[in-house]
């Protein structure tokens, strides 16, 4: 049965040259940080964004709650904006594991920009929560993965230098912005203090994300990392999937992007399509028309076709292409669109 998922850029499987890398990598104990392959991979990672040091973690949320965790302290208060994953898909773990509040922003198209963050920064009075960090997201998943450019960053770099604010970047699909924008990622690092990137979405691997900073910055995120449990042992099986997926699987998310778009082509003409949010990157979003489809019925009708989507509200639905998803999946979900036409 040949399934067709676009629940996520998150379902790939390891391809046989990865699973290779995985099978011949050199490894020891990273919690005594003799893992040579998760040394490569955090150097590596630190380099493409010119940080000093990198970790490699489990999760995209471990890592951004762990920047969370070293920017701020017990009731401090991090600008987000209201479409942000650290807000609405880490389980709050902004307040159970920092203590502190989000204050969100609706942005454009999930972006935030120095006009919008400005007013929401507390002034210095002791009634009020202390604003000690900023954090942006790219791509905006819940924005149909609309991206930031670095010269859409940098006025909110210089914003947040000037009010001593900490600026963090959850990154989880920061090489499809990169794709997009001709940016390079060295060029993003430059703006921020820290960031996340994710290997296991459109990259490929089967898990893990690795947070860059400055030595000091990593040095206590290290620490974090083990007080939340994410210290790993011979991590390098692991970390070579990684490395592999950087190396190999960035360029190619173009590809991506293609087929997205031709999705948004195709929805665009359905009758029973109310709307769908711009494409930029691989994630489509898109609404029923709530008296012509509901959103259960349209995905039974797509699972009878072995076609996996993911439900981002009553009528809402969430598609994402991925290095799993081609040219024959992609034609044959076209059909099947069609097929269901009202």
């Amino acid at each position: 049965m040949n399934i067709i998922d676009l629940r996520s850029d998150t379902v790939t499987k390891p391809s046989k040259a990865m699973l290779a890398a995985m099978l011949g990598a050199e490894v020891g104990d990273d919690v005594f940080k003799e893992d040579s392959t998760t040394i490569e991979l955090e150097n590596y990672s630190a380099n493409l964004f010119n940080k000093e040091a990198g970790l490699f973690c489990p999760s995209g949320t471990m890592t951004n709650q762990i920047a969370i965790k070293v920017h701020t302290q017990p009731g401090d208060e991090v600008i987000c904006d209201v479409n942000s994953h650290i807000y609405n898909y880490e389980g709050g773990g902004i307040s159970f594991n920092s203590g502190v509040q989000a204050k969100l922003i609706i942005g454009n198209e999930g972006r935030l920009s120095p006009q919008l963050i400005e007013p929401a920064i507390n002034g210095d009075f002791d009634w009020l929560t202390k604003t000690t960090l900023v954090s942006l997201e790219n791509t905006v998943n819940r924005a149909g993965g609309s991206y930031y450019t670095v010269n859409q960053i940098k006025p909110i770099t210089n914003l947040c230098k000037l009010h001593n604010l900490k600026l963090h970047l959850d990154g989880a699909r920061i090489f499809n912005a990169l794709i997009e924008s001709g940016d390079t990622s060295k060029q993003f690092g430059e703006c921020f203090d820290s960031i996340s990137i994710c290997l296991s979405k459109g990259l490929g691997a089967p898990v893990g994300s690795v947070l860059l900073g400055d030595k000091e910055f990593i040095k206590k995120a290290r620490r974090i990392r083990k007080v939340f449990g994410g210290g790993m042992r011979q991590s390098g099986i692991l970390a070579a999937a990684g490395l592999f997926a950087l190396k190999n699987n960035v360029t190619r998310l173009k590809e991506d992007h293609i087929r997205a778009k031709k999705l948004e082509n195709e929805l665009l003409k359905l009758n029973y399509i109310e709307s769908v949010l711009p494409v930029y990157t691989n994630i489509l979003i898109f609404n029923l028309k709530a008296d012509t489809i509901s959103g259960n019925i349209f995905e039974k009708k797509l699972a009878e076709h072995n076609i996996k989507i993911s439900s981002f509200g009553k009528n809402t639905i969430r598609m994402v292409t991925h290095l799993d998803f081609d040219d024959e999946m992609l034609n044959k979900t076209i059909k099947v669109l069609n097929q269901i036409a009202i």
